[in-house]
């Protein structure tokens, strides 16, 4: 987080190159960590692991985009979202660690269960209310996504990497978005479900007290 908020407020390709492989380390170790659990009885979603498969090779190919005029042109918007996605994976491993003990102490979540990127069905309870920022952040990666299609175009643009971000940044994107209205939908579709059982139990309760 700090240093993402550093390359906003300093143009420094140096600064820039620690962020990226800051970033580059942590979704490395974190998609590590998952696979391992995943082999061990985790019920982490496939798309996650995927996510950060894509996410590392976004950020090395980050690594790889020489300084120049294209560079200069996303540099910023992009420093603005890492600085935000910081924030969000913050929030998400202060609520997610209370989560996750308030579940487990009423053994309502899986003992394979961790602070993960993204949102996920034993998160519904309690931390529905960080929805709209991961969904804001979701769009952040499409907005990249057109701005990188964009510059693709630009007449000084001759670096391969603008187009290829573009494309990841819009993968990841349409794969958050859909995975997340998934479980939502699931949810959705879960609670009106237990809600119609109660309504014919209550029925059937007051059918036989008036026999």
């Amino acid at each position: 987080m700090l240093l993402a908020a550093s390359s906003l407020l300093l143009l420094c390709r140096t600064v820039d190159a620690l962020t990226h492989y800051l970033m580059v380390w942590y979704y490395a170790t974190l998609t590590i960590r998952e696979s391992i659990l995943r082999a061990n009885g985790s019920r982490i979603k496939g798309w996650w692991l995927a996510h950060h498969y894509i996410t590392t090779l976004l950020i090395a190919i980050m690594v790889t985009w020489p300084d120049g005029v294209v560079y200069q042109a996303f540099r910023q918007q992009f420093m603005l979202f890492a600085f935000y996605l910081s924030v969000i994976q913050l929030l998400q491993y202060q609520y997610q660690k209370g989560c996750l003990y308030r579940l487990r102490s009423l053994g309502e979540a899986h003992n394979m269960a961790i602070t993960i990127d993204g949102f996920h069905q034993w998160m519904w309870k309690g931390l529905s209310f960080l929805l709209p920022f991961l969904f804001f952040g979701y769009f952040f990666q499409l907005y990249n996504a057109f701005t990188l299609f964009q510059l693709s175009y630009h007449p000084n643009c001759t670096d391969w990497q603008v187009p290829v971000l573009g494309c990841i940044f819009f993968i990841l994107a349409v794969g958050n978005i859909t995975t997340t209205a998934e479980v939502i939908q699931h949810k959705v579709k879960a609670r009106l479900h237990k809600g119609y059982n109660a309504i014919k139990d209550l029925k059937l309760k007051n059918k036989y007290k008036v026999g």
